[in-house]
């Protein structure tokens, strides 16, 4: 979410400095593209981007775009098809064999429910939301809403129906991406018929480093380039300072048994054990294994991990199957890494792979990166009829 962040941050100071604003949103890709779906850009009257919505070849192209949308107070539906050999007709020359659609809207600071506030909507609280873009896919000249609606995990609204028509479908359908997790692209084909990205966001993933040795250090900076909400536990109180750590949000000195009482565990949370205390390790290992946890790294050969393990069996603790799935020792993937730093970015690259549902082999190996099946639009011709995916 670091994007939809420096987004917020840019549009503020940009409000501030009295500009004014647009957004582009990759709503829907059919076919090969650099940036999918939900992607975003902040445009600024005066030429200032931030966010990305391609590798570098729309962002000019849409900078000119943004600011008809300004100009007008009108968002603009933009459609680059580069399935043509001969797409350097576009200015672009993007070579990607996609279809890309890119909405652009202005952002009016006196609409309580803009983007903008949608987006810190989310960001103020650690809780998965889904969002809903709403534009014409079929008609570019037909009005184009834009990102309208927020459905929050408490199952609260905030926005507006643009039509009243497909409220209780959309709604549904809302509802459904919230407790599934799948973002979806819809068209109702009544109504004005709207498609409707229909996206979920997660939190942020919250990294938990126990251990302030040096080699902690290059962890906090890569993790931090990534975003990542950081949180140092150690008992060494020269060790977990702040001078030594400048970028993690938050430094906890604590005992290995008081640790996790001050912190707050989820899906979105993994986990580092790389005190170089093996006791220290153990403790916090004891405590960790009831809980499942999506992805807990133990550092140090596998014999150490082992060792843990047994004597925590030796002591009375049932460790199932299920809970040793979550704990990854030695950690990282093996990409040949020797230092701390090259260690950091193996770990790193293991959790990515890990909240990604993903086995981190070369893509390369791959046909197709990306899952076309979720980009696909389904439609729906009435709240009645069944729906069916259209290739």
């Amino acid at each position: 979410m670091k994007e939809l962040q420096d987004i917020v941050t840019a549009f503020d100071k940009a409000n501030l400095d009295g500009k004014q604003t647009a957004l582009a949103t990759v709503v829907h890709v059919e076919g090969s593209s650099y940036r999918r779906a939900g992607a975003r850009m902040l445009i600024t009257d005066d030429g200032q981007l931030t966010g990305a919505i391609s590798g570098g070849c729309l962002e000019g192209d849409a900078l000119r775009k943004a600011r008809l949308v300004m100009a007008q107070n009108k968002p603009m539906l933009v459609t680059y098809d580069t399935t043509d050999d001969d797409d350097a007709k576009f200015g672009v020359g993007l070579g990607c064999n996609g279809i890309i659609h890119i909405l652009i809207e202005p952002i009016f600071t006196e609409k309580q429910d803009n983007p903008i506030n949608l987006f810190k909507l989310f960001l103020s609280k650690r809780q998965p939301v889904v969002l809903v873009t709403l534009f014409s896919l079929n008609d570019k000249q037909a009005p184009q809403p834009g990102t309208c609606l927020l459905l929050t995990e408490n199952e609260e609204l905030r926005g507006i129906f643009p039509d009243l028509t497909i409220q209780d479908a959309l709604l549904a359908d809302a509802k459904d991406v919230l407790k599934n997790g799948n973002s979806v692209t819809k068209t109702y084909l009544y109504g004005d018929q709207f498609t409707c990205f229909i996206e979920l966001l997660q939190p942020t993933v919250s990294l938990l480093i126990f251990g302030a040795g040096n080699d902690a250090i290059p962890l906090v900076q890569l993790a931090h380039v990534l975003g990542w909400y950081i949180t140092l536990i150690d008992g060494r109180a020269n060790y977990a300072v702040a001078n030594r750590f400048p970028l993690a949000k938050r430094i906890i000195i604590a005992k290995p048994e008081q640790a996790l009482d001050q912190l707050i565990l989820d899906n979105r949370t993994v986990i580092v054990l790389m005190t170089h205390n093996y006791n220290y390790d153990r403790t916090v290992l004891r405590q960790l294994l009831p809980l499942e946890l999506t992805y807990v790294a133990a550092l140090g050969p596998k014999k150490r991990l082992e060792r843990m393990l047994d004597e925590l069996k030796d002591e009375g603790l049932t460790i199932t199957s299920s809970q040793l799935k979550s704990i990854y020792g030695p950690a990282g993937l093996d990409i040949g890494s020797e230092n701390a730093d090259e260690i950091a970015l193996s770990i790193l690259a293991e959790m990515q792979a890990v909240l990604k549902n993903r086995n981190g082999a070369p893509l390369r190996e791959k046909a197709v990166i990306h899952n076309r099946n979720a980009e696909q639009i389904i439609q729906q011709e009435d709240p009645s009829v069944k729906l069916s995916s259209v290739n």
